[in-house]
């Protein structure tokens, strides 16, 4: 079975946010840098199938130089090798864009499963997986929580609502977003580490692709970013108790909406 996991490069959650100067976004120069959330899992989940089916794991990652760092953790924690998209054209694409250079590198590369986490912790679109599967014409299941394949075909636990879960088959290849928490993250070992060092990261630009860049046009952008801004604000209900209480309650209901 040959895996390709999507991993994206997100702030760490202890980082501290600063608005840049243009105000549309974080400064991103002072920030360090980790694996998405639940694209760890995503990567532990393709790790687990491979060692109970065999076949081999795909680290994918779009972004700047530093995102290598995220593919190397990939291949110390066992993905085989690693694919890094790489371009100035790449710079600030929405997640249609992203989904497009993700599924055209997946394409050209062949896959029986292609892995991403639910959401990214930074944007939380939860679109780029989904929107590879249209693109590559593929099945898709979303908020995937056990993934049992078969002879040609999968069988996919997916969370729903309200405590409920949802068994659904479908046939291979396909595209599954992945929920955190599915299972125990590895650590990656000094054995793992090492080895990684030896194991390919193929570069590919917009060109290795054959991508025209005028698809890449952001279809949306953000406009303004902001800190909210906190006030507090104090009531003083007068009355009899029954009153008070009545008038308490009303408040609870509609205003703060806590009932």
């Amino acid at each position: 079975m040959k895996i390709i996991v999507c991993l994206k490069q997100v702030p760490k959650n202890d980082s501290i946010l600063r608005i840049n100067d243009q105000g549309n976004w974080i400064q991103d120069r002072d920030l360090t840098y980790e694996i998405n959330e639940s694209d760890a899992y995503g990567l532990e989940a393709a790790l687990q199938l491979k060692e109970k089916q065999g076949g081999e794991v795909i680290a994918l990652s779009l972004g700047p130089a530093r995102v290598q760092s995220v593919i190397k953790e990939a291949l110390a924690r066992g993905a085989d090798r690693g694919i890094h998209l790489e371009d100035p054209a790449f710079d600030k694409l929405d997640a249609y864009g992203i989904a497009a250079v993700i599924s055209a590198a997946a394409k050209a590369e062949g896959f029986d499963l292609l892995l991403t986490g639910l959401q990214s912790d930074d944007y939380g679109f939860a679109q780029t997986g989904v929107i590879a599967a249209e693109l590559l014409g593929l099945p898709h299941a979303t908020i995937v929580m056990d993934v049992q394949p078969g002879d040609g075909s999968l069988r996919v636990k997916r969370e729903l609502e309200n405590g409920y879960f949802q068994w659904v088959s479908m046939p291979a290849p396909a595209v599954l977003t992945i929920q955190s928490g599915i299972n125990t993250l590895r650590y990656a070992t000094l054995k793992g580490i090492m080895g990684a060092k030896k194991k390919e990261i193929k570069k590919l630009d917009v060109t290795a692709l054959g991508i025209d860049k005028a698809a890449l046009a952001p279809r949306m952008e953000f406009l303004r970013v902001y800190v909210p801004q906190k006030s507090k604000q104090t009531q003083f209900i007068e009355g009899s108790p029954a009153e008070i209480a009545a008038s308490l309650m009303e408040k609870l209901r509609n205003e703060a909406r806590v009932f």
